[in-house]
């Protein structure tokens, strides 16, 4: 992989986190019915800084879980005879509230629709909402993000990389890539 360009730096993903935060506010009219649940990985941290900016918006915040979508996957097979999955962790009741899935980029849309199967199989939310902070493009499904950070038009040689501190030891950014 070749660096082609720092996309947004630490700064403007907060911006766009805060944002965010503010429409999955406005859309649910508040907080009290929503769940948030971070896509393994960077999913995680991003909706916990959501959470972040609901308590400094509203006084307190959605609560937080997560959910590992490999077992849910059309291709498990092609990621690994074996899968290893970090389960899930969802410390509430999902029937009927608002889950906001949380994830870092949106590209094919089967990560999504893994997800959705997984929240499935833990009960019948009210609805099931999608917020990422990149959406690059391609979609495979018909599956369109509910509240998106930034669309990065891409080709099929390039890559997304978002990068978490807690996750990647870098300051919040999104970067693209070439593939060759």
């Amino acid at each position: 992989m070749e660096f082609k360009a720092q996309i947004m730096d630490e700064a403007a993903v907060t911006r766009s986190l805060a944002r965010l935060t503010h429409e999955i506010i406005e859309r649910n009219r508040g907080i009290e019915n929503v769940l948030l649940v971070g896509i393994r990985r960077r999913g995680l941290p991003l909706a916990g800084y959501i959470a972040k900016n609901m308590e400094k918006f509203e006084g307190a915040a959605a609560p937080v879980g997560y959910m590992d979508i490999t077992l849910y996957r059309d291709d498990l097979t092609q990621v690994d005879d074996l899968p290893h999955t970090a389960g899930a962790r969802l410390p509430f009741e999902v029937t009927g509230r608002n889950v906001v899935l949380v994830d870092d980029v949106i590209f094919t849309g089967r990560t999504a629709r893994a997800a959705m199967e997984g929240i499935f199989a833990w009960g019948r939310p009210a609805s099931i909402q999608l917020c990422v902070l990149v959406d690059r493009g391609h979609r495979e499904l018909p599956i369109r993000p509910d509240y998106v950070g930034r669309n990065i038009p891409t080709s099929h040689e390039e890559l997304i990389s978002v990068t978490v501190p807690e996750i990647d030891n870098e300051p919040l950014g999104v970067k693209l890539f070439t593939i060759r």
